[in-house]
């Protein structure tokens, strides 16, 4: 390898249902993989007691406060408002009356893997919320930037020099300078957090214990992840019992176990990983070692499937945009043409993708799902699509 050759940072995103154990075999990644030389950092929100090995080889921790994340960003806020809510006579808030608000944890996560993209890491290891709370804070930041652009417009901002005209204009005050440059700020700190989503060095691994909600899990998570283009790391089968005790009890979960672990190699892309069962809670750091398999390398995961468009017009006369949703059903899938954008909704999750330019000029003539795959019709458009001569 040529010297000063630069790594970029693997990121691993591990998710869950709750109670799979998502924490702990973050924690047993992060610390194998600091123990293997690399320069790891493990953001999460719950405690972990037990990263503090003999030979001091141990990640760095963050651990995620949202309410004191909260207070700080609204008190910001309520300071840069302060004309318009003294104008409104509104009374301040103080601090020590402030309780965060339900769905602001997210808001603390995508500060804290900002915050990380901008560090020097050879491995961010995030324990993210459980399942369907992770894929919602994995769409997030083009959620919020899509509805910023649309509330305040870039463009408009441009045209400071006439906004005393247009307020007498309209006989309403015009949005104040502060509130574009608040939005500017936010749309380039959601910027580096959809950055750091998007790079082909970020994956997503799911955490599941054998039993018979792990195939619902994971076809969620394929469908969700495959919806906002997320790849999805080996599915890690956790607390796995041995199929050898002589215990009647024993022997009989650990047979109902190897059926929904043949469910999940069944439906699992890429493969599975199964991580035993301790018979005890992972109290120290080799306990971690015992559950710590082959870490992420440093190297790129394996991509989410591209969205691609094929040219039809010669045998149908359509264009076929195919966007690839594994896990997805047909009675979970919503399909509507926005202008030139396509709400597309997989169950619980919802994307607005915008068009290809190709698409734009074209209505939907129709769509299937199938093989795990959608395929949109698209029939050009008389009166915008180009003529040949």
């Amino acid at each position: 390898m040529p010297t000063g050759t630069v790594h970029p940072m693997r990121t691993l995103l591990v998710t869950g249902p709750g109670g799979a154990g998502r924490t702990t075999v973050a924690a047993a990644t992060a610390l194998g993989a600091a123990r293997r030389g690399r320069k790891v950092l493990l953001l999460t929100a719950d405690p972990v007691g037990h990263l503090d090995p003999a030979d001091g080889a141990t990640p760095t921790v963050r651990r995620l406060d949202p309410a004191t994340h909260f207070r700080a960003e609204l008190l910001a806020l309520q300071d840069h408002a302060a004309p318009a809510l003294e104008l409104l006579g509104a009374a301040r808030l103080e601090e020590d009356e402030l309780t965060e608000l339900p769905g602001s944890d997210r808001f603390a996560y995508l500060k804290a893997l900002r915050d990380a993209a901008q560090g020097d890491w050879d491995l961010l290891v995030a324990d993210l919320p459980p399942l369907r709370d992770a894929i919602a804070l994995l769409a997030l930041p083009e959620q919020l930037r899509r509805y910023l652009r649309r509330l305040l417009p870039p463009e408009r901002q441009a045209a400071r020099a006439l906004r005393p005209m247009l307020a007498q204009l309209a006989g309403v005050p015009m949005p104040a300078d502060w509130l574009y440059r608040t939005a500017a700020r936010w749309d380039a700190e959601l910027a580096a957090v959809q950055d750091l989503i998007d790079t082909p060095d970020t994956s997503v691994r799911l955490v599941v214990e054998p039993g018979p909600a792990a195939a619902d899990a994971l076809r969620t998570a394929r469908a969700g992840l495959a919806l906002h283009r997320v790849a999805l790391d080996p599915v890690v089968a956790n607390r796995v019992l041995p199929t050898t005790s002589p215990d009647p009890w024993l022997a009989a979960l650990a047979a109902q176990q190897q059926t929904h672990l043949k469910e999940l190699y069944e439906g699992a892309a890429p493969s599975v990983r199964e991580v035993p069962h301790l018979g005890r809670d992972p109290r120290t750091p080799d306990d971690l070692a015992l559950l710590d398999g082959p870490g992420p390398g440093p190297g790129t995961p394996a991509p989410a499937a591209e969205w691609t468009v094929e040219d039809h017009r010669a045998t149908d006369g359509v264009l076929v945009w195919r966007i690839p949703l594994p896990g997805a059903a047909k009675r979970d899938l919503g399909l509507v043409r926005r202008g030139d954008e396509l709400v597309l909704t997989v169950g619980p999750f919802r994307r607005v993708a915008p068009l290809p330019s190709a698409l734009r000029r074209c209505t939907v003539a129709g769509a299937a799902l199938g093989d795990g795959e959608l395929r949109v019709r698209f029939a050009p458009d008389p009166g915008l699509w180009p003529r040949t001569p």
